[in-house]
């Protein structure tokens, strides 16, 4: 794959510049600068070397990389879209890009449907992803349609200019109306694919909630990310000891008793409300907003009659 580094691109730095370009991680394509599987300019160089604008970078991929995309006819909640970006309420239960164990069926696979051309970065299965929802999780998040929109927009979440606002049903009630949590969020050195506080690798990780109402056993909040590291939320919540309610991964409270009734939660009750940025092509000030969904509608109602 050749690459060439353009004045515009946010990153320089050549280990995070080709897991960008090639939709890699970045210890994958760490590894390929390692066995010298990458060159800049015809020179092997180290995964921490500064790009210039200008330069050509190759990558030999161990496989053919190509788009293997396939579109499907999904629906979709369209909030907006234009010849840059999209920005869909996405449900839960949809995946959004294709991985293992989700070959298809997944959100990119219903935008490749829907709009056939999509961004070049990002990866063959991800193209112009610039952030991502867990499948359980529902609400907005933007795609990128062409390079510019996808680095202008990497850049802001970078830049933390972005903003994200998220409702959530959590275990237990808070003793404060509002809060920050600030911990630093890494691998869990008990269970690979999970996240944890206690990884002695965590990058900083601030989270911002504000309660809505309680109910007996629970509460609903508003939460406000101030950065974007996997599985945030969930971490944050069950490190101070109030799991969202639903998660089969963290916390795994799936029910709330109280007196004689029962509440149950299909999935993890967390909804990425709103979304807001600057559009790449305008400079305009964009905000969205995800209405909450039947389902965690349903539970609150569920949570009230409790009372």
């Amino acid at each position: 794959m050749n690459l060439t580094v353009n004045p515009d691109d946010p990153i320089q730095r050549l280990d995070l510049f080709v897991a960008a370009r090639c939709g890699l991680t970045r210890s994958r394509a760490g590894k390929l600068i390692k066995e010298g599987a990458v060159e800049v300019d015809g020179t092997p160089i180290k995964a921490s070397s500064s790009l210039r604008p200008g330069q050509k970078v190759l990558v030999n991929m161990p496989g053919p990389v190509e788009d293997t995309l396939e579109p499907e006819d999904i629906p979709l909640d369209i909030l907006y879209s234009d010849e840059h970006l999209v920005v869909v309420d996405k449900p839960s239960g949809l995946v959004v890009y294709p991985a293992a164990g989700h070959s298809n069926g997944t959100l990119m696979n219903a935008l490749k449907a829907r709009f056939g051309t999509l961004a070049n970065i990002g990866g063959p299965l991800r193209p112009g992803v610039v952030h991502r929802l867990d499948k359980d999780t529902s609400g907005t998040i933007v795609v990128a349609l062409n390079d510019k929109a996808y680095y202008y927009l990497v850049e802001q979440f970078k830049a933390r200019t972005t903003s994200r606002t998220y409702t959530a049903l959590i275990n237990g009630r808070l003793t404060e109306s509002k809060g920050t949590i600030d911990a630093p969020i890494g691998r869990s050195p008990h269970d690979r694919k999970k996240m944890s506080t206690h990884s002695r690798g965590g990058r900083e990780a601030l989270t911002h909630w504000r309660v809505l109402k309680e109910f007996p056993g629970a509460s609903l909040v508003e939460v406000r990310l101030s950065t974007g590291r996997t599985h945030q939320i969930r971490v944050h919540m069950i490190s101070i000891g109030h799991s969202v309610l639903g998660d089969r991964s963290y916390g795994k409270k799936m029910k709330v008793e109280y007196k004689s009734k029962v509440v149950k939660f299909p999935r993890q009750m967390l909804h990425a409300a709103t979304l807001g940025f600057d559009h790449p092509a305008t400079g305009e000030r964009m905000d969205f907003t995800a209405p909450m969904p039947e389902d965690m509608l349903n539970a609150i109602t569920a949570l009230e009659a409790l009372s």
